[in-house]
């Protein structure tokens, strides 16, 4: 039932998808102490949850992240296009700024982490539901922090740019001066400088940023 369908004291007709069998057991448990709600079915893996929405057509899908078949955010996608009735609240045990950013781009109404309380996942459920969307409060601060470090990254120059690569590949900081003919020094203060711009420190940190906007690769 479409949230603009969705009629004042109607079900709420509810598809899991979780990879672990005892997850989906004690959500069913959870789910069952609240009369508005009503579970149609299940799915373990992405290809399953599409036979699930086929058969079942839940109002709301309960959907973990990650799936034994891989990464959900193509199944989030698909349903936003082709079955947008179906309204998605991810149930994940990432709470980072990206994977929220990310699986709310694809078309998730909601995001809940796991260690949330059951009156949460209740309002998460109406909530999206009945149109809205619920983000868990968990994941807010999240989302702030990773907008902040996405207009660092817009921030940089490019030679902050081609240091941070550089670095993320593997190179000391005395390799990345004999590089880009440059001091030691001056290189350590650019990366002094792309720490206090992004708020992230530390080599591995740093090169885990990078791989994640795309700027090296992690093979």
């Amino acid at each position: 039932m479409a949230p603009d369908t969705l009629l004042a004291g109607a079900t709420i007709r509810i598809g899991l998808v979780d990879d672990h069998h005892l997850v989906r057991e004690g959500l069913r448990l959870v789910l069952a102490a609240d009369r508005r709600f009503e579970v149609v079915g299940e799915a373990s893996t992405s290809r399953d949850a599409y036979e699930l929405v086929r058969t079942a057509r839940p109002d709301v899908m309960l959907l973990d992240v990650s799936l034994p078949d891989g990464d959900a955010m193509p199944l989030l996608r698909d349903l936003a296009s082709r079955h947008p009735e179906v309204r998605v609240v991810v149930l994940s045990m990432h709470s980072d700024g990206e994977t929220v950013r990310q699986a709310l781009a694809a078309g998730a109404a909601g995001y809940l982490v796991k260690g949330a309380h059951s009156h949460e996942l209740f309002a998460a459920i109406a909530a999206v539901a009945h149109g809205e969307r619920y983000l868990h409060s968990s994941v807010t601060g999240a989302i702030v922090d990773d907008a902040i470090r996405w207009q660092g990254t817009g921030r940089m120059s490019a030679r902050e740019r081609e240091i941070l690569r550089l670095l993320a590949s593997g190179y000391p900081p005395a390799e990345i001066g004999r590089t880009l003919a440059i001091s030691v020094h001056t290189v350590r203060r650019h990366i002094s400088n792309l720490s206090a711009k992004l708020g992230i420190h530390g080599t591995n940190a740093l090169t885990r940023y990078a791989i994640r906007q795309g700027l090296v690769r992690d093979e």
